[in-house]
């Protein structure tokens, strides 16, 4: 099937215009440009531009940029060289770097930053602000911008001179690498470095750092030039990258992800990741499988259904429809009713995944995880023998079913026949659970390896660390189950579990902090997925409160990463709270008789979002429309600490300000992924993951007023 090349389809989106209402922002893309587009294998030593024409001067000749492509030029434009300077001390050493500002010369060198104060006479810059002083070394970086300010770039760091006054920049401040190659201009004052591990733009007093892949075909930088829209053209050792920074809004970025999504993410109505065949090629994507297509679908299909509330399109209905539908499809299929498979696939699906998973295969992974379940095949047959499905359904797929059904219920289900439906699966996948003694029990009458919510478990070596979240997600299940069905039979059973088995006090430690092994990442999808249920759904006003400061210790944890959805989870939730207490919900001196200061002390505290909206709208803005998994690698940043944690992996950090690094350079590209790996790889060039990574978030925040759409 032809696709629209990736920048045909951004040129359309943009191509929409912009209404004056909707909030702005600029949106950072690379094209990479090699010889599918007309440059030479390796080496780009220079570019620049002449006339309003970038121009790549290689080894094997001099290019430029024409009609969208490279060509060989005939007008033997001239490459820029270092002259040589008259009357540089000696102790200066190599010149490396030089520009004219203020009617004068300044010289970049090994030993120092030198102004030209007369004739064949220098003078050596000592650059000093009020939080350093420095005697510069390898100055190998040197411009002018547009604000007419002169800035370097040195061993120490950068530096900028305004009217006189020195403002320097380190790490500390933000420079994400030195090691200096070139510096050059944009349009509007901002300035772009160019380093020996990739690239950086400063807008005033904020770094864009730019490199692998995702932003540069090598992090080796030899020369950039920016043009007069903004383009910055980043010459490296092996290709060029061509990187546009263009106006977009919103609602433009998720009709570009919905598209994106559609077209390389729906396999017979199931949202998943895609292999490509050709590493870092979008038109050689081949729609893949994972354990948890329900759990992806299940988010796509509340990212539609938020969209759906707020605009009341049509295509938002009917893709939520779709996704719910497959869900029940992954729930009818089974060996028995209410038990959801993970996966669907054609019986003749490309991979065969039998072989893949035999008895053999299980064996090896007990040896060094001795909780894998030994189950074959893992693929069973489905009974009119067109598809196979997988077993050991997990808790993920849970958290995402149970968290689309009370969304889908409230939002799309209109006609009889959906709310039905809706009530019908709801019902299936419930009874299932209490049927069982509150566990998933797989076609081979055994629990799956993730799929235990008793008592039993909880109270086990096996389980006792899942305690508390698999206790608060039952009672989130059972708080869905009501709301949907309207049967009172899942009050009574949470009403049992809670007074017989504390569930609710469990849920109040809904996730596991310490040790780092412990505190999974995807465990905070499970949680305050089912937190929203919970909370959305709970009646009674002790509950409410008990399940407000589990949502507080849970975001709390992770209130640094940086992760639109979960902070756009936490304040919708926070939200709801503050409502309740606005509306009068609770009346503290009938609640916890035992101590009536208690609820006082709670609402009060309690009462006001911790949310700072500021970190997920960066976050969404920032978020790139190239979901390609790259080898994203910060170790080496000046910029960030290093997490100190007893018992955490290494390569794990942050940035000074103590928060996860800006989403478009590290290499998280899923939600429930840690955003404090500072060495992250999601497939290596080989997949290509979908845009709900944007879309869930963003309508999530818009539905319920976190952002200005």
């Amino acid at each position: 099937m032809y696709r629209i090349p990736f920048s045909l389809a951004l040129a359309l989106i943009f191509s929409l215009g912009i209404c004056a209402q909707e909030t702005t922002f600029y949106q950072d893309v690379a094209f990479i440009n090699n010889i599918s587009v007309g440059l030479p294998e390796g080496s780009i030593d220079q570019i620049s531009i002449v006339d309003n024409t970038p121009i790549a001067t290689t080894t094997s000749g001099q290019y430029e940029w024409k009609d969208s492509k490279w060509i060989r030029s005939k007008k033997g434009y001239s490459a820029a060289s270092l002259p040589k300077f008259k009357g540089l001390p000696e102790e200066a050493g190599r010149v490396l770097s030089n520009t004219n500002f203020g009617n004068t010369t300044y010289v970049g060198c090994e030993n120092g930053l030198y102004v030209k104060i007369g004739n064949n006479k220098w003078k050596r810059e000592l650059p000093s602000d009020i939080n350093y002083s420095w005697a510069l070394k390898e100055v190998a970086a040197l411009t002018v911008d547009t604000k007419n300010r002169l800035w370097f770039g040195a061993k120490q760091g950068i530096g900028r001179l305004e009217k006189d006054k020195w403002t320097l920049f380190t790490g500390k401040e933000g420079v994400p690498y030195t090691n200096f190659n070139c510096a050059a201009p944009g349009p509007k004052g901002q300035v772009w470095f160019g380093t020996e591990y990739g690239a950086f733009r400063v807008e005033e007093n904020t770094f864009f750092y730019r490199a692998n892949r995702r932003w540069l075909p090598d992090n080796h930088v030899n020369s950039i030039a920016v043009d007069a829209k903004g383009t910055a053209w980043i010459a490296t050792k092996n290709g060029l990258a061509q990187i546009v920074s263009q106006e977009m809004t919103y609602p433009e970025k998720a009709a570009y992800f919905t598209k994106q999504v559609e077209d390389r993410h729906n396999r017979m109505g199931f949202i998943c990741q895609s292999h490509l065949t050709e590493q870092f090629d979008i038109n050689t994507s081949q729609l893949a499988i994972s354990d948890n297509d329900g759990q992806y679908t299940a988010m796509y299909g509340a990212a539609q259904a938020f969209r759906y509330a707020i605009t009341k399109d049509p295509e938002a209905r009917e893709l939520a429809n779709r996704s719910f539908y497959a869900l029940k499809w992954l729930v009818d299929i089974t060996h028995e009713p209410g038990f959801p498979a993970r996966v669907i696939i054609p019986v003749d699906w490309h991979e065969p995944v039998n072989e893949q998973y035999n008895r053999e295969y299980n064996l090896r992974r007990q040896e060094n995880d001795p909780f894998w379940k030994d189950i074959f095949p893992r693929f069973p047959l489905s009974d009119d023998g067109n598809y196979r499905w997988k077993c050991d359904t997990s808790s993920d797929e849970l958290a995402g079913h149970y968290f689309y059904y009370g969304i889908y219920h409230d939002l799309i289900a209109e006609t009889k026949e959906e709310k039905d439906a809706v009530k019908q699966v709801v019902a299936d996948v419930t009874d299932h659970l209490i049927k069982h003694g509150f566990k998933l029990v797989d076609y081979d009458g055994k629990p799956t390896r993730w799929g235990s919510f008793d008592p039993d478990y909880f109270n086990s070596i096996w389980g006792w660390d899942q305690r508390g979240l698999n206790a608060m997600m039952m009672l989130s299940f059972l708080n869905v189950a009501s709301h949907v069905t309207g049967d009172p039979k899942y009050d009574e059973v949470a009403e049992m579990l809670r007074e017989k088995e504390n569930y609710d006090i469990y849920a109040m430690h809904a996730k596991e902090f310490f040790p780092p092994e412990n505190a999974v990442p995807w465990d905070n999808n499970l949680g305050l997925m089912s937190l929203y249920g919970l909370i959305n759904y709970e009646k009674n006003p002790e509950r409410q409160i008990m399940y407000r400061i589990a949502l507080e210790n849970a975001w709390l944890h992770i209130s640094k990463q940086k992760n639109a959805f979960w902070d756009g989870l936490y304040g919708a939730m926070a939200g709801f709270f503050t409502q309740k207490v606005d509306e009068g919900f609770f009346k503290p001196q009938e609640l916890f008789t035992e101590n009536p200061l208690f609820a006082k002390a709670s609402i009060d505290r309690y009462y006001k979002s911790s949310l700072d909206n500021c970190y997920m709208t960066e976050t969404l803005q920032r978020i790139p429309l190239d979901l390609i998994g790259y080898d994203m690698d910060n170790t080496h940043r000046l910029d960030i600490q290093l997490d100190p944690t007893p018992g955490q992996v290494k390569d794990m950090g942050w940035g000074n300000d103590t928060y996860a690094l800006p989403i478009d350079e590290r290499g998280h590209v899923r939600l429930d992924r840690d955003a404090t790996v500072l060495h992250d790889n999601e497939g290596n060039g080989y997949a290509e993951h979908e845009g709900t990574f944007y879309l869930l978030p963003y309508y999530l925040a818009a539905y319920h007023k976190l952002i200005e759409p």
